[in-house]
């Protein structure tokens, strides 16, 4: 197989990665990754599949991003780099699940309600 792919989601953030042996270059929609995610944690949170098997610096990553915002798009990708690595190898995924890595995270927004402000935010009560 040429490349490896796997599909992550955090919220309402969709990533599609693709996953080839390579130098370690990361890129989301066209840009790297320390470009498109300024914050720290966030690239961190990018390496972390890879840093965790000991394979940083050996694939190149490609992803396609969308929905939601940065942090959950961030999560989403991750998700998505663990999956492509358990398709390579699926010896690989008790390792990623010991780090909590394979596990979706299924807390989305809690929807609204009629009469509510917010999904529990209420105008303040009155007994009389």
């Amino acid at each position: 197989m040429d490349y490896f792919q796997g599909t992550g989601r955090r919220k309402e953030s969709v990533a599609r990665v693709y996953m080839k042996k390579g130098s370690g270059s990361i890129t989301v929609n066209g840009k790297d990754y320390k470009e498109y995610f300024t914050a720290l944690h966030m690239q961190r949170n990018l390496e972390l599949p890879a840093k965790v098997l000991e394979y940083t610096d050996q694939f190149d990553v490609k992803v396609n991003v969308d929905g939601g915002g940065k942090k959950g798009q961030a999560e989403a990708i991750r998700l998505g780099i663990s999956r492509a690595f358990a398709q390579m190898d699926p010896e690989l995924k008790p390792k990623l699940k010991e780090h909590q890595l394979v596990t979706r995270d299924p807390r989305v927004v809690e929807r609204k309600k009629y009469g509510k402000q917010k999904a529990r935010k209420s105008d303040q009560f009155s007994k009389r």
